[in-house]
């Protein structure tokens, strides 16, 4: 595993351990990666409306987007029946979960990526190579410090590989070769409230915006989220 040493006091760390296993059902040839969930989830926490399962955080949005792009009205709950329809969601359309961070230490409790230090990463690669169907790895953030497409870059390096641009534009794409497989990355915008002001900065969604006065930042993530899980 690879770990990022970073090193204040340790005494005055929050120890903020991933909750859930990677979930890839057989067939998946599409795999989401992400970083953690908020320290609630580790705690056990939850709200009310929180779901006991990856993304399931109240806040977020990845569920809200995938139940616009697939028709889906998913339960925001904490609820069984909740984890179970996204759990099926996931067989039925074969898409993966596993993000890339098992803990990591923060000195202040919250979710932010950028506040991650002595990160202990997942062995990605190990789990590519179990599930031999996928070849899309759809990163629900960038290459900004210990985003998701940071911290895999980092994890390649200690493969001796590395990602070949293919696009430079938002979402920006990615290849890589492995095993004689050939593997896309597509760095999706996050799907957090933290990124709305990101959202909003854009040329692209400002002239949308402008053109259709109630299109709103989750409706730009689903135009763009819907070209990848939908293909």
């Amino acid at each position: 595993m690879d770990i990022a040493a970073n090193a204040p006091n340790e005494a005055e760390l929050f120890l903020h351990t991933h909750p859930y296993p990677p979930f890839i059902p057989p067939n998946a040839d599409k795999l989401i990666v992400g970083t953690l969930p908020p320290p609630r989830f580790s705690q056990g926490w939850l709200k009310a409306d929180d779901v006991d399962f990856c993304y399931g955080s109240r806040d977020g949005q990845l569920w809200l987007i995938l139940g616009k792009i697939f028709g889906v009205d998913f339960q925001f709950e904490n609820s069984q029946s909740a984890v179970q329809q996204r759990q099926h969601f996931l067989y039925e359309h074969n898409i993966g979960i596993c993000d890339i961070v098992q803990q990591c230490q923060r000195a202040k409790i919250d979710a932010s990526d950028i506040g991650m230090q002595q990160i202990v990463l997942r062995p990605l690669l190990h789990y590519l190579s179990e599930n031999p169907k996928i070849n899309t790895l759809l990163f629900t953030g960038g290459n900004s410090k210990n985003g998701p497409e940071y911290l895999f870059r980092r994890h390649l390096k200690t493969a001796g590989l590395s990602l070949t641009l293919v696009n430079n534009t938002i979402p920006r794409i990615h290849q890589f070769s492995w095993q004689n497989r050939t593997f896309t990355t597509v760095s999706l915008t996050a799907p957090s409230g933290a990124a709305n002001r990101a959202v909003g900065s854009m040329a692209e969604y400002k002239q949308l915006k402008a053109q259709h006065p109630e299109f709103n930042t989750i409706d730009f993530r689903v135009l763009q989220y819907q070209r990848f899980f939908k293909n």
